[in-house]
């Protein structure tokens, strides 16, 4: 828990934001201080409802001349708990709303912090351009949220994590100061990007008010299938025949165990089997290109001589776009459909692509040494390494006694993670979950690094003061 924040600060807060900028209603606060997975919960004096970018700047420039703990907040669909207060001042981006500019001619878009993944890809849409961060939460995700963990999502085999799709941000400094940098150059190379600096910083170095995102055509031809297979290995090499056969047309390749498939019919209603037969690993492939035609045969041809060669048992071209959507509900529910399954050790770690296939096999056999009855539900971003690693109690098994055997059955799987060259975090951040544990796999000369930008930064340690080191 972090200080008390003293009345005077308080009734200061309520002056500077107005009627509407704030609230101390339990009701108002209750859906913010519990975080999806319901393993964080938290309490806050006071919630901030900036509705601009002086109104942040004002928040924040108070709280730190009064040295108040600021945790900023967008979406709320962070996993990882760095979105929850302990006590400190919550800021909402939830009002900033604007749409600023979608631009088709220079391919870019300004969104403000509140506006959410779903919103920016209608407004990008409207001008016949994409923007393609994808994520299974894009409903409630913001721009904000999205930048400040830098998020992943299952289009990054082709156009990278957030990181790589933000032009310029506008943020409010831990002192207060508004820094305006929504360039729309896709060039400039003098100096340090402080840009950079802040996505990924999960709100500890200021508060992301808008960013200016890089924008794609929409391409004409898109070819999604289901791919039934026998093991992890055999995905890993209709990986690379699938970037052979479409060039860098591969958008998504996302691997699903048969225990994940099993939940989701089990427990998301409208699921249904994705092949006629069962195998133990699935494969969702969708290639795209420019050219009318050209992923579509593409994905015949991958997927013709993958079955000729043994290399899969089975597949299925989504024939209409409710077909590829019905493929993509399967695993965009993966989450979702663990959740009346009891309790679960949850990971989110990245390896070489070339590592996957070792990591699950060295990871499913540290798990069963100590939990020998868990049930291990494995899923993600196999074309960029990141797999989501989930170990649920035994079937009718007790959530407390698994739940005791976390700390240390996590602890074997991300020593695996780091001795194949890998992260404990790809693409939640490390938020309250991970910040001391991150310690562990990061050489001192990197953290004290750390350390020296954010005390430069924010020298009274106010912004999510819980996050990072």
């Amino acid at each position: 828990m972090t200080a008390p924040v003293p009345a005077d600060v308080l009734s200061r807060l309520k002056a500077v934001l107005g009627e509407g900028g704030w609230s101390q209603d339990p009701e108002r606060l209750a859906p913010k201080l519990v975080e999806w997975r319901d393993r964080w919960s938290g309490q806050t004096p006071f919630l901030a409802l900036p509705g601009s970018t002086a109104d942040v700047a004002a928040v924040v420039g108070l709280c730190f001349e009064a040295g108040v703990a600021i945790t900023p907040q967008g979406g709320n669909t962070g996993l990882v708990g760095g979105q929850i207060p302990q006590g400190e001042v919550l800021l909402s981006t939830e009002r900033l709303k604007a749409v600023r500019d979608v631009d088709a001619f220079d391919d870019v878009m300004v969104c403000e912090a509140g506006v959410t993944l779903s919103e920016a890809h209608e407004a990008a849409l409207a001008k016949n351009r994409r923007f393609p961060l994808d994520l299974a939460s894009q409903g409630t995700a913001t721009i904000g949220g999205v930048v400040s963990t830098n998020a992943g999502g299952t289009a990054v085999l082709r156009y990278g994590t957030t990181r790589d799709l933000v032009i310029g941000l506008e943020a409010v400094l831990p002192n207060g100061e508004v820094w305006n940098g929504l360039k729309r150059l896709r060039k400039d190379n003098t100096g340090y990007d402080l840009k950079q600096l802040l996505i990924g910083a999960e709100g500890t170095l200021g508060v992301v008010t808008a960013a200016a995102l890089k924008l794609f055509p929409v391409l004409p031809s898109r070819a999604t299938a289901m791919v039934g297979l026998s093991d992890p290995g055999a995905a890993i090499r209709l990986l690379a025949r699938a970037k052979e056969a479409a060039g860098g047309g591969v958008e998504a390749f996302e691997l699903i165990s048969r225990v994940g498939v099993d939940f989701a019919l089990k427990n998301i209603e409208g699921q249904r089997d994705p092949l006629q037969t069962r195998h133990p690993w699935y494969v969702l492939v969708e290639l795209a290109s420019g050219e009318p035609g050209a992923a579509e045969a593409a994905m015949e041809r991958l997927l013709a001589q993958a079955l000729e060669e043994g290399l899969i048992a089975d597949a299925a071209i989504a024939q209409s776009e409710s077909q590829a959507k019905a493929f993509w509900s399967l695993r965009e529910n993966q989450s979702p459909a663990q959740k009346p399954e009891g309790a679960t050790w949850k990971h989110d770690v990245s390896v070489p692509v070339s590592k996957v296939a070792d990591f699950l096999e060295m990871a499913g056999a540290a798990v069963r040494e100590i939990a020998p009855a868990a049930r291990i539900c494995a899923f993600g971003h196999v074309g960029d390494g990141n797999i989501h690693y989930d170990v649920l109690r035994p079937d009718g098994g007790d959530d407390a006694a698994h739940s005791a055997l976390r700390d240390n059955g996590s602890r074997r799987v991300h020593d695996i993670v780091a001795s194949l060259g890998g992260s404990i975090s790809a693409e939640h951040g490390l938020g309250a979950m991970k910040s001391a544990e991150a310690l562990r796999y990061k050489a001192a000369v990197e953290v004290n690094a750390l350390r020296a930008i954010r005390a430069a930064l924010d020298p009274k340690r106010i912004m999510n003061p819980r996050v990072h080191f």
